[in-house]
């Protein structure tokens, strides 16, 4: 499949080259783990929290559904309030290098 002369072009008159695989396999990796990075602590304090509750309930044979839910939802809210300044630098530095390096 051929491109079209203008679409071959950008800007001050540099050629647009393909990416090749391993170039998407890079971004699409570095993704990944990026998406990891910030879901983890929510997601892991979330875990210790229902864990916690869990064996709260189970030793005090108390089986309410919303006493789970409630604290886990605000712990992780919590977190994520508290990690604000180091998810967005995280997300602003994978920003940066995605967008400083144009992948075609």
């Amino acid at each position: 499949m051929t491109r079209p002369a203008a679409a071959g072009r950008c800007g001050a008159g540099l050629r647009v080259s393909d990416m090749d695989v391993g170039e998407a396999l890079d971004l699409g990796r570095e993704a990944l783990l990026t998406v990891l990075i910030v879901a983890s602590p929510i997601m892991g304090i979330g875990m210790l929290v229902g864990l916690t509750i869990s064996l709260f309930q189970s030793m005090t044979q108390l089986q309410e559904q919303t006493l789970s839910f409630v604290p886990k939802i605000v712990a992780m809210v919590g977190i994520a309030l508290l990690l604000v300044p180091w998810l967005a630098g995280l997300l602003l530095e994978y920003a940066r290098e995605l967008l400083g390096q144009p992948p075609f």
